[in-house]
């Protein structure tokens, strides 16, 4: 499955192993994340089932700077003359000019192997970087459809956000948390691998809260229904029991 929609308005490129998002309204699109090159055919499709084309997009929205957020961002940028924005704290490492190698943790063979399948079919092993970049800070809101507002997640990476789109109900949160490891396949909200700083990752999910999201949307993993309290709390229980999140309630 390439692309699905949530609901008006809302829509997923992408899939449970890698994911990216679209917030459609009639001013034009906003994309938040870009996945991974291969996704290019995917946003084409999904485009194409709205009626609508790359014109529509007015920018992306990048949640941080790593490789498997990046995906067709260069491309709308260079081709199409389309903003990309990033954290000022992730700045670089969008550009490809600063990253760290945080551990990776718990896995299992069948699911790495799964992700890795996958990374590489959609072009992982040629990931572009940005060019150039736009950069917002803590609070800022964007004159772009669904007017949405930047909220500051460091931990992940320094310059990790979750982006809030009250107009579709949702809360975008790229890899602050997950919703299924990518390494060893347990589902339910828990926290991400390959985290700079696990423990102020915790700590900035309470930031979410205040938006009273019913969607969670992250990077990898189902999106999340159930709202950002019960989210936040089950990725905290996760990580007090070792990272062994229960079966998540949060897919569509």
């Amino acid at each position: 499955m390439g692309a699905m929609e949530l609901r008006p308005g809302l829509h997923r490129i992408g899939n449970d192993i890698v994911a990216a998002y679209l917030v459609v309204d009639d001013s034009g699109i906003t994309a938040v994340d870009a996945g991974l090159p291969g996704h290019w055919r995917d946003l084409e499709r999904e485009l194409a089932g709205l009626g609508r084309s790359v014109a529509d997009i007015r920018a992306v929205l990048l949640t941080h700077g790593d490789p498997d957020h990046l995906g067709f961002a260069e491309r709308l940028r260079r081709d199409h003359g389309i903003p990309v924005y990033v954290h000022a704290a992730d700045s670089a490492r969008a550009r490809g000019q600063g990253s760290t190698s945080p551990g990776w943790g718990r896995m299992r063979l069948g699911p790495l192997v799964r992700f890795l399948a996958y990374a590489v079919a959609k072009g992982a092993l040629r990931p572009v970087h940005l060019a150039e970049v736009r950069e917002v800070a803590d609070g800022d809101v964007l004159d772009l459809p669904g007017s949405p507002r930047i909220i500051a997640l460091p931990g992940h990476s320094p310059g990790s956000v979750a982006v809030h789109v009250p107009a579709v109900e949702a809360v975008f949160v790229g890899d602050a948390l997950t919703t299924r490891h990518v390494l060893t396949g347990q589902e339910g909200p828990q926290p991400a691998p390959f985290t700079d700083d696990p423990a102020q990752a915790l700590d900035s999910l309470e930031r979410l809260r205040p938006t009273g999201a019913r969607w969670v949307l992250p990077g990898h993993g189902a999106p999340w229904r159930d709202g950002v309290d019960a989210a936040v709390d089950a990725v905290l229980h996760a990580a007090a029991d070792g990272g062994r999140s229960p079966q998540g309630r949060g897919r569509r």
